[in-house]
């Protein structure tokens, strides 16, 4: 029997107009209709969109969310779901908390006490984050990479402590006498779900997670390549290879119909969030980045520095074959058949971000909450 494909959903935790957690409940309810696995929030202090040009004329959303930097704090949001939401059951994940923004000891507390709520719905996905969320705050942005390895070290160390005092050494994370008393649910901690995507953070992904959890962009052969990275450290480990679970965030641009999608594809609003992926990416499909050859993508960004002339004149540059490349696109058939090449390189778990939403028309923008159930719904099936 085929192994079961398994969803989740994302959502931006959000301040709205119309309440704290209307955009999260919104997307909550979505999921649990739709009938899929979990739903996702990312651990972001400001948006990696531009709020420049995130006003009423580029994005009709902002009418409901006028500050797009407006990002309410991950764990206190499925806390909150989670004792306000009795329905679906769904498992609740942070889709990705940064490594060292976060001491890895309380990153620990926060994923056991909400498996604790939840009887065992948590999931902790971490990475190394993104300089915009770490760097304008005074977190040191030098070696993210092994920062990222010595807080998964750490994490483990002090679950499988069993209240006994830890002490470890570690050039980032050093611990002295530390205690950690939280129990596991069931005796089950979270699984943590490691976003990586170069060598050294597939190797740490082996030897530490539960499941491979990469962003964007990628193509589906560098996915099979990268899973086969992550399979070699864990067997290398001592790790059962075959149990760490394949997923990936993908994000999708869909409409009713191929002119809702084009309206999405062709506003400056979605081309400007193309602006996060890497120059790299770029150079492989025959563009150069506006931000130069070495620009490293979303991991590099610092959005709330760029003014709107820069950015729009920037977006101008973004090709329709390149958001093509990086993204999910079209109706819902078309996106369920897309996802059915990922599937067959090897993806599990799909954890879909929905960027419908970036686009001037507020109307079509809510819209397209439609398609994206069918897409869900679509998905289940694969």
């Amino acid at each position: 029997m085929a192994e079961k494909i398994q969803v989740g959903l994302a959502s931006d935790p959000l301040n709205t107009t119309l309440s704290p957690t209307a955009l999260i409940k919104a997307n909550y309810l979505t999921a649990v209709s739709s009938g899929i696995d979990s739903l996702w929030v990312p651990d972001h202090l400001n948006s990696l969109l531009a709020r420049a040009i995130a006003t009423p004329e580029n994005l009709g959303i902002a009418r409901v969310v006028p500050k797009v930097d407006a990002y309410l704090e991950p764990w206190t949001i499925l806390g909150h779901l989670a004792a306000r939401n009795r329905i679906g059951r769904l498992r609740l994940g942070i889709g990705v908390t940064d490594a060292g923004r976060r001491n890895p000891a309380v990153t620990a507390q926060a994923a056991a006490t909400l498996h604790l709520l939840t009887r065992g719905r948590a999931i902790l996905g971490i990475g190394a984050g993104e300089r915009e969320g770490n760097e304008p705050y005074g977190v040191d942005w030098h070696r993210p990479v092994g920062r990222l390895e010595e807080a998964l070290a750490t994490i483990r160390a002090l679950w499988n402590s069993q209240g006994q005092l830890v002490t470890r050494d570690s050039p980032h994370f050093p611990l002295r006498n530390a205690v950690f008393d939280v129990p596991p649910h069931r005796g089950r901690w979270p699984q943590i779900w490691v976003a990586a995507h170069g060598p050294r953070t597939l190797g740490i992904t082996g030897r530490y997670g539960d499941a491979w959890f990469p962003g964007f962009p990628q193509t589906p052969d560098d996915y099979a390549n990268r899973l086969d990275v992550v399979r070699s450290a864990a067997s290398d480990a001592g790790r059962d290879p075959m149990s760490i679970l394949p997923a990936t965030w993908l994000f999708i641009i869909t409409g009713r119909s191929r002119d809702d999608v084009d309206a999405v594809l062709d506003s400056d609003i979605a081309r400007s969030f193309a602006l996060n992926i890497s120059a790299d990416f770029w150079a492989r499909h025959g563009v150069r980045h506006p931000f130069g050859d070495d620009f490293a993508g979303f991991s590099d960004v610092l959005p709330q520095t760029l003014d709107a002339a820069d950015v729009l004149a920037a977006a101008a540059a973004v090709p329709r074959k390149l958001m093509e490349a990086a993204f999910l696109t079209g109706t819902p058939d078309d996106i369920v058949d897309q996802a059915a090449e990922w599937r067959d390189y090897g993806v599990r778990y799909f954890v879909l971000g929905n960027l419908s939403v970036l686009q001037p028309n507020l109307r079509r923008a809510l819209r397209a909450g439609v398609p994206l159930g069918r897409i869900l719904r679509g998905l289940r099936k694969l």
